[in-house]
């Protein structure tokens, strides 16, 4: 199928980035044709086949950057395959099981079930604490969250080989 795919997210400090990349890493690796902008680049989603759309988390919620995309264009969205993922567990363990059966940000839930998403995915993330301001660095603290880089770099690219699979599937 002809057409570029749409890996767009919104990272505050860099991880969830690191994430998009590596999905696109996947993609360009099996000869597709990808696209990767931060969610508040995304002029337009008309021409992308397909899109994936990631978000840090912070308290439960998306970033408003991606929050916006996906609720500003639920109409276009609904007729294209979609994939969405998270980021943000620290630790080690499930990502689930770590935010207590979170998959998604519960205010996006009924736009992402009308968009209908092939996959929602959460995927640990990665704090450094050099980057982190002053409120930052006092809510980890706070909360005592584990630091340093918890993405599952063979569960990222597997999720994205799954999604080379779906788009590239010869119709029977």
């Amino acid at each position: 199928m002809d057409g570029r795919v749409l890996v767009a997210y919104a990272s505050k400090y860099g991880a969830t980035a690191g994430i998009a990349e590596r999905i696109v890493q996947v993609l360009q690796d099996a000869d597709l044709a990808v696209d990767v902008l931060a969610a508040d680049q995304v002029d337009s989603l008309a021409d992308y086949r397909a899109v994936i759309l990631g978000s840090a988390v912070s308290m439960g919620r998306w970033r408003r950057e991606s929050a916006r995309l996906l609720t500003t264009n639920e109409t276009i969205l609904r007729g294209k395959p979609v994939w969405l993922f998270s980021s943000g567990p620290m630790g080690e363990g499930d990502a689930e099981e770590l935010t207590e059966g979170w998959r998604f940000a519960r205010k996006l839930q009924p736009i992402a079930d009308r968009i209908g998403p092939r996959d929602i995915v959460v995927f640990h993330g990665a704090v450094d604490v050099e980057k982190l301001g002053f409120f930052d660095k006092w809510i980890l603290k706070k909360v005592e969250a584990p630091v340093g880089d918890f993405r599952d770099w063979a569960a990222i690219t597997a999720w994205a080989e799954g999604i080379v699979a779906a788009l590239t599937q010869t119709p029977t």
